[in-house]
């Protein structure tokens, strides 16, 4: 089985995860229903069995959220032709050496689910907010990570050389590479906190759905 079922977060909200090969990672693929009743495809993963998610509701929109998370995108490009593939500004023209590249974050136009890029990031990256009545629930890629720590060398490698593990936080490859303007990144965290947001959910591993808000100052303050 590549990816595991689907696992339901909120009304409008869903998740699977999968093992990335050979290494030590996790991956997930999140699922958002639409206002209009169609789904939006975040970071897609390649599943066994599509009946699951088929019976959610057509694929509209699939969003690539940033260059490095397009593995699956062609699959689900293929196996939904009408659906519209999204990418951030910044990695279209990567994004289409591997799939079809249809629009940008702009296109996406609905009550419920919108996208935004991830500020400080040279609009690399893009996250997807979800409106569940008055909750409100961010999906990010990998901007925040949420990993645990786990033993034996590629755990020491994951807490240590890479800075990944150990709760939320922006990895060392994220602060190299992604986030660009570490205040304005900083300043974006601390303005959704203010929002009332009840969850994150992030592709490497875990979901923060504990004092979400509160996580995302202590992410803010980390990087400032």
């Amino acid at each position: 089985m590549l990816a595991a079922m689907l696992e339901r977060l909120d009304d409008n909200l869903w998740r699977a995860e999968a093992k990335v090969p050979k290494m030590p990672l996790h991956r997930v693929m999140t699922v958002a229903k639409l206002a209009s009743g169609g789904l939006v495809v975040h970071s897609a993963i390649a599943l066994d069995d599509y009946a699951e998610l088929d019976a959610l509701g057509p694929v509209k929109f699939i969003v690539v959220p940033n260059a490095w998370h397009r593995l699956d995108a062609r699959a689900y490009a293929e196996r939904y032709p009408e659906a519209k593939v999204l990418g951030p500004p910044a990695g279209k023209k990567r994004i289409a050496e591997l799939v079809r590249v249809d629009g940008g974050i702009e296109d996406l136009v609905d009550r419920d689910v919108s996208l935004t890029v991830v500020a400080g990031s040279k609009d690399r990256e893009v996250i997807m907010v979800v409106k569940t009545g008055d909750r409100t629930s961010l999906v990010y890629t990998d901007a925040i990570f949420n990993m645990p720590h786990k033993s034996g060398f590629q755990g020491f490698i994951l807490k240590s050389v890479m800075k990944s593990s150990g709760g939320p936080k922006v990895s060392r490859v994220g602060r190299l590479f992604l986030i660009k303007d570490k205040p304005a990144f900083a300043a974006q965290l601390e303005q959704f906190a203010t929002r009332g947001v009840t969850r994150v959910v992030v592709s490497h591993h875990e979901v923060i759905s504990v004092d979400a808000a509160e996580k995302l100052r202590e992410v803010a303050a980390s990087v400032r």
